[in-house]
C-alpha cells in the first residue's frame, strides 16, 4: 500500500488541508476535526480503496482505515506539514454537542493515546503468568521481581501518564500537569499516609484535612485535577502581571491545583471509584452474569459511539482495588471473538469476490482484538452479521458471567490476551475464558452461516 498517495487522497476528500483544524488517530481511525464537514466527500471516501468506513460523531470526522492507521496518519502529517501534536481542539463543534457526547469525547481523548502503554504493560504481566505456569521463571527469583515491577510500572504511575494525556485534551501545560500527578505519588506523601494510618491520626495542610488515600493505579482523581487546572491556569495567567508571569503563574497554578487535589479532588475521585467498586461488588455477588451478558452483545454499539472507552477506567479501577476485572475485559473479549466469527461466516457464504476477500482478512484482526475493520467493513454493512455477533456475544457473556470469569491484567480484548485470565488460584478461570471464546465464535458463526446474507441490503 502506498501510504503517501492514500493520505493525499483522504485529505482531498475531507476538503483539503485548509479544512483540517485537528487530527489524531486511535487503533484504526483517523480522527479529523474539520472546519466545515459539509466540504467532505463522505460517499467518495467510503468508496476509496484502503478506506473501510466513515463515522461522524462528537464533533469528529473519523475515517476508518484499519491497522495501518499509524502509517497513514504519519503520511498525512508529513505531506501536509501539519503539527497538531495529537491535540483535538476543544472548541470544534462544542456548542452543538450534548453533555454525554462531550464527556465521552473527553474520556476517549485522554485514553486513546495511552492505549499502547496499557496494552504493553498488561501483556507483559500476562506473559509473566505464562512463564511462571511453564516453570520457566521462579516466582521467588529476581527475574520474576524485575519483570513484575516492569509490568506494574505503567499502572502505578498511571496518574502521571494520565496527567500528560489529560493536559493535551484540556489544553494546559503538560509538565505542570505531570507534576500534579507526581504529588499524588510522592514517597513522602505515601509514607505520611501509611504512618498516619498506623498511628490512627490524621494529616492536614493549613488546617485543611487530607484524606488518607493512596493514588497509585488511580484514574479519576488526576482527571478531575487536570480538569480543574484547565480553569485555574488561564485565570492565573490572566491576573498575573506579564513581567512576573513566567515565575508566578506556574507557582500559583501548582499551589492551587496541588492543594485542591490533596484536600478535595483526590478524595472525591477516590470516593467515586469506591462507589463504583461497591456497585460492582454487589453485582458480582448477586448477579455476576448480568454485566458480561450486557457487555458481550452491546460492545459493537459502544465502539460505534466511543462509549467503550468509558469501560476502561472502570476496569483499571477494579484491577487496582480488587486485583481483577469482571467488567470490561471478559465481556469485550468474547464480543470481539464473536465479531470475528460473523465475518468468517460471511467469507464462507458470500458470492461477491471483493466481500469474500475483505471478510477473509478482517475476521482475524477481530479475534485478535481490533474489531473496527470487521465492524465497519462487513458486520454493520450487512446488518445480519452484526445481529449474529450480538447473539454469540450475549451467549458467551452469559456463560462467563455465570462462572465469574475474571481478567487479571489490562490488555487488548482478544485471543492474545487470554494469558491475562490466568489467575493466582490456578487455571480454572483461564479454561472458562477459553470456553467462553469458543461459544462466542461457534454460536455466531453458525447463526450467521444458517441465516445467510442479504447482499443487496446494506
Amino acid at each position: 500500500m502506498d501510504y503517501s498517495q492514500l493520505a493525499k487522497a483522504i485529505v482531498e476528500k475531507v476538503g483539503g488541508k485548509d479544512n483540517i483544524t485537528g487530527l489524531t488517530h486511535c487503533v484504526t481511525r483517523l480522527r479529523f476535526n474539520l472546519a466545515d464537514e459539509a466540504k467532505a466527500d463522505t460517499e467518495g471516501l467510503k468508496k476509496m480503496e484502503g478506506v473501510i468506513g466513515v463515522i461522524q460523531k462528537g464533533g469528529q470526522y473519523q475515517v476508518v482505515v484499519g491497522n495501518d492507521v499509524k502509517f497513514i496518519y504519519q503520511a498525512v502529517m508529513k505531506n501536509e506539514k501539519l503539527d497538531f501534536d495529537g491535540v483535538q481542539p476543544a472548541s470544534v463543534g462544542e456548542e452543538n454537542r450534548s453533555v454525554i457526547a462531550k464527556v465521552l469525547d473527553t474520556i476517549s481523548g485522554i485514553f486513546v493515546p495511552i492505549v499502547p502503554m496499557l496494552a504493553g504493560a498488561g501483556m507483559l504481566k500476562a506473559l509473566l503468568s505464562v512463564l511462571v505456569l511453564a516453570k520457566l521463571v521462579d516466582p521467588a527469583s529476581q527475574t520474576f521481581v524485575i519483570l513484575n515491577f516492569m509490568g506494574d510500572a505503567g499502572f502505578y504511575f498511571l496518574p502521571v501518564i494520565l496527567a500528560a494525556s489529560a493536559a493535551r485534551k484540556f489544553n494546559v501545560n503538560p509538565y505542570i500537569a505531570m507534576a500534579i500527578g507526581g504529588i499524588l505519588l510522592h514517597p513522602t506523601f505515601t509514607g505520611m499516609v501509611a504512618g498516619a494510618r498506623e498511628a490512627g491520626i490524621g494529616i492536614d495542610v493549613f488546617g485543611m484535612p487530607v484524606r488518607l488515600s493512596t493514588y497509585g493505579n488511580s484514574v479519576v482523581p488526576i482527571i478531575l485535577a487536570i480538569w480543574f487546572m484547565s480553569y485555574v491556569e488561564p485565570f492565573v495567567d490572566r491576573v498575573t502581571p506579564r513581567s512576573l508571569r513566567l515565575v508566578l503563574a506556574p507557582l500559583f497554578t501548582m499551589l492551587i491545583v496541588g492543594l485542591a487535589t490533596l484536600v478535595v479532588l483526590g478524595p472525591l475521585g477516590n470516593y467515586l471509584g469506591e462507589g463504583v467498586g461497591i456497585l460492582l461488588a454487589y453485582l458480582n455477588t448477586y448477579a455476576s452474569w448480568l454485566v458480561p451478558m450486557l457487555v458481550g452483545p452491546f460492545t459493537p454499539l459502544m465502539v460505534m459511539t466511543g462509549m467503550h472507552y468509558g469501560l476502561i477506567p472502570i476496569g483499571i479501577n477494579m484491577l487496582a482495588s480488587s486485583g481483577y476485572d469482571t467488567v470490561a475485559g471478559p465481556g469485550m473479549t468474547v464480543s470481539n471473538i464473536a465479531q470475528g466469527g460473523a465475518s468468517l461466516a460471511v467469507a464462507f457464504k458470500t458470492k461477491d469476490a471483493d466481500v469474500k476477500r475483505l471478510a477473509s482478512s478482517v475476521w482475524l484482526t477481530a479475534v485478535l482484538g481490533v474489531t473496527e475493520p470487521a465492524l465497519y467493513g462487513i458486520n454493520l454493512r450487512y446488518k445480519r452479521p452484526l445481529i449474529s455477533a450480538k447473539i454469540g456475544g450475549g451467549a458467551a457473556g452469559l456463560f462467563i458471567g455465570i462462572f465469574g470469569v475474571r481478567r487479571f491484567a489490562q490488555v487488548a480484548p482478544g485471543l492474545l490476551a487470554l494469558p491475562a485470565f490466568i489467575g493466582p488460584e490456578g487455571l480454572a478461570n483461564f479454561y472458562y475464558a477459553v470456553i467462553g471464546c469458543v461459544i462466542a465464535f461457534v454460536v455466531t458463526f453458525l447463526v450467521q452461516y444458517v441465516w445467510g446474507l442479504e447482499e443487496d441490503v446494506q
